[in-house]
């Protein structure tokens, strides 16, 4: 599905997202990456919820965002609690949802000025 968006200024935006990838700026990308307005990991070592550790979280949080949209792939699926610690020690909100509602989640944000980043399991 392509997603139009107003402007977000030159920053990172997702501009599509289909069964098993996302596209940010047009570049497609087929595996689990972090993406901030300034920022793209696409080594992101998450490949599924399960997989998710502690300091997968530590690394997001020391980025400093104000809010972390966490994209669990398919299907929602909420992390084991302690493992947000990291985030909600820093005072960074975040949001779990599956990947695709934070692609959307993450462009009206970010359209909004907010210094948001999405963390995103791409199955």
């Amino acid at each position: 599905m392509k997603i139009s968006r107003d402007s977000a200024d030159g920053r990172n935006a997702f501009t599509a997202y289909g069964d098993g990838w996302v596209e940010v700026n047009g570049q497609r990308h087929a595996a689990s990456l972090v993406v901030s307005g300034d920022r793209l990991d696409a080594g992101w070592p998450a490949r599924s919820v399960d997989a998710l550790t502690r300091s997968d979280f530590e690394a997001i949080a020391a980025m400093k965002p104000e809010l972390v949209l966490l994209g669990t792939g398919k299907a929602f699926r909420f992390p084991e609690p302690a493992l947000l610690a990291p985030l909600h020690e820093a005072r960074i909100g975040v949001e779990v949802m599956d990947t695709q509602a934070a692609c959307r989640t993450y462009n009206i944000l970010l359209g909004e000025g907010r210094n948001v980043l999405a963390a995103l399991i791409v199955p």
